[in-house]
């Protein structure tokens, strides 16, 4: 029990330095200006979501008028109902798509979140030689984009016999630099006498990374989530699935989305379901992303 009282009271301490906050040194008018400018930046970043929402609530000749206006005059839930009639008719069910894109998204991500808090705890909190050339590797992975990485990642797939799986998806997801590099940095702030003291008490390794260090990155964990649940529910994986029935969710609304005119509407609403689980994401995690921001400077 005194081993755990002890770890409950080092991390009380840390969590005291983590919420302590600096007092503003501004003035009343600089207040003012303050949140008028974020009203106006906060205001100018939902337009195009506003837009997208009454768009999808537009009958088809309100999509086609000139100018177009932002909200519709006569909204109507057609373009969905349509939407999932479209889906309903096609000899894979939506729910088959939808299940594909769920274990694909939470596999991706969980692995991902895994490997890349792993790998960055040791990275972060020891030395060994070839620590720092292995991170510059990492941070000059980040630099290339996705359509770069394609055709290698194609080959290397395509050799280990996983195209046309969900693996293809799901392993170079779990290789993403972009976790990695903000896990490690996040890591980088945390005291090293919290993870001495937890070894002096007898914790193991296992124990010190579980028990002590991810409840304290809690706020880049929730980034990192946020981050890969967008990549993998978005991507369509037309590259590396053919099988109908492995498809996603979102390469079959792009399906629908390619019919043309007729279906502008539907369409429409494509746009707005897909949206629906990555702002969600985010919604739920946005107190933790701003801990991440705030406290990423913390040091010993």
């Amino acid at each position: 029990m005194s081993k755990k009282i002890k770890e409950k009271n080092v991390e009380k301490e840390y969590r005291k330095k983590l919420i302590k906050k600096r007092k503003p040194n501004r003035s009343i008018a600089g207040d003012i200006a303050l949140y008028v400018f974020l009203g106006v930046m906060a205001w100018l970043m939902a337009v195009p979501l506003i837009y997208q929402i009454n768009n999808a609530m537009k009958p088809l000749d309100e999509l086609f008028r000139y100018p177009p206006r932002m909200f519709a005059l006569n909204p109507t839930f057609d373009n969905f109902f349509d939407l999932f009639v479209t889906m309903g008719k096609s000899w894979v069910s939506f729910t088959r798509y939808l299940f594909n894109t769920l274990f694909v998204t939470v596999i991706g991500t969980a692995g991902h979140l895994l490997i890349a808090s792993m790998g960055a705890f040791v990275l972060a909190k020891y030395e060994f030689p070839g620590a720092q050339t292995f991170f510059k590797i990492v941070t000059v992975s980040m630099m290339f984009v996705y359509q770069v990485t394609q055709i290698p990642n194609y080959l290397i797939l395509n050799g280990l016999n996983m195209i046309d799986s969900y693996w293809a998806i799901i392993i170079p997801a779990f290789a993403s630099p972009t976790g990695f590099f903000l896990m490690k940095q996040f890591m980088e702030g945390l005291p090293s006498t919290l993870i001495e003291a937890a070894k002096i008490d007898g914790a193991n390794e296992w124990r010190v990374f579980s028990k002590i260090v991810m409840p304290n990155v809690k706020p880049a964990l929730m980034t990192m989530i946020i981050f890969s649940v967008q990549a993998l529910w978005n991507n369509p994986a037309s590259m590396y699935i053919y099988s109908e029935e492995k498809k996603t969710l979102v390469f079959a609304m792009n399906q629908i989305q390619g019919g043309g005119i007729a279906r502008m509407g539907q369409g429409a609403a494509v746009a707005v379901v897909l949206m629906i689980v990555p702002i969600l994401t985010f919604i739920i995690s946005e107190s933790q992303i701003l801990e991440t921001m705030a406290s990423s400077g913390l040091k010993d």
